[in-house]
């Protein structure tokens, strides 16, 4: 094979194109090299402190430096600090790769937890491979999962919420962030969290539509927050579905596309006995 970029190189390139990994495992690279001479140091350091303060018996001046300052660099030494580095480069990848646009709700909140508790695979490129070559082909459940689970989260407790089907309305609690109570109680702005289930129901649609799936890095947070939502008033997705906020916390979703919603339906149907296809007219 002549110049160029070695052949599973470019098939981790094709999968994520807006970041450069070969860059990206030079940079961690460099970074865990530092991290290593640093550890080196101070353990040539504290050889020297023991060497210096022998009969040092308080526990603020004594030469075990591993127990103050090593420890204070290094909370449970340095293959958690490197686990840390990958778990933050991971979380770099997924943001501008757009890799988040093919999860569901629960995937990505599956994945943020397993960055936060630093639980992700060492950032080599093999595993960038294995794991984005598996969220993609895994894309299709995901976007079943999406309506599922949207479905699945809806409460019975309001009218506009039928537990046969998606009809033209529905409420999702806790999507506007408020604050005071009563008559003062005014709101905030968006809620983060609830926001993926606005992602995922413009997910679906967008796909049952023939189009392409809405980038995650311009998710509904982001516009929402954009257009001062709620204080703006309803908000449409690109006339798939409008959004409006009250002062107790639910948003109210107004499917704009019949026809995309009897499409989820249909998927309901597959998982749920009792949930309905569409009537044909």
């Amino acid at each position: 094979m002549s110049g160029g970029q070695p052949k599973r190189e470019r098939e981790i390139e094709d999968l994520v194109p807006a970041v450069s990994i070969t860059a990206l495992l030079m940079q961690r690279d460099a970074i865990v090299e530092r991290l290593r001479g640093a550890a080196a140091l101070l353990r040539e350091v504290e050889e020297l402190a023991e060497r210096a303060f022998p009969q040092a018996r308080h526990a603020y001046a004594s030469p075990r430096l591993e127990e103050q300052h090593l420890h204070c660099a290094f909370p449970d030494g340095l293959d958690r600090v490197v686990k840390a580095v990958d778990a933050t480069g991971w979380d770099h990848l997924m943001s501008v790769s757009g890799m988040r646009t093919f999860m569901d709700a629960a995937t990505r909140k599956k994945w943020d937890t397993s960055v936060g508790e630093m639980s992700v695979p060492s950032l080599t490129a093999e595993n960038i491979r294995e794991t984005f070559k598996g969220l993609y082909s895994e894309r299709g459940a995901m976007f079943e999962d999406g309506v599922i689970s949207v479905f699945r989260a809806l409460s019975w407790d309001y009218k506009t919420n039928s537990p046969c089907r998606f009809g033209k309305r529905i409420i999702i609690p806790y999507l506007v962030d408020t604050w005071g109570s009563g008559k003062s109680r005014y709101t905030t702005g968006v809620r983060y969290e609830t926001c993926h289930k606005l992602d995922d129901l413009l997910r679906v649609m967008s796909v049952l539509d023939g189009k392409p799936e809405p980038d995650s890095r311009r998710g509904a947070s982001v516009l929402l927050r954009e257009a001062e939502w709620p204080k703006s008033g309803a908000f449409e997705f690109t006339g798939l579905l409008s959004v409006k906020g009250y002062k107790n916390g639910n948003g109210h979703v107004t499917f704009l596309r019949a026809d995309l919603v009897d499409k989820m339906n249909c998927i309901l149907a597959k998982h749920y006995e009792k949930v309905l296809p569409p009537k044909e007219s």
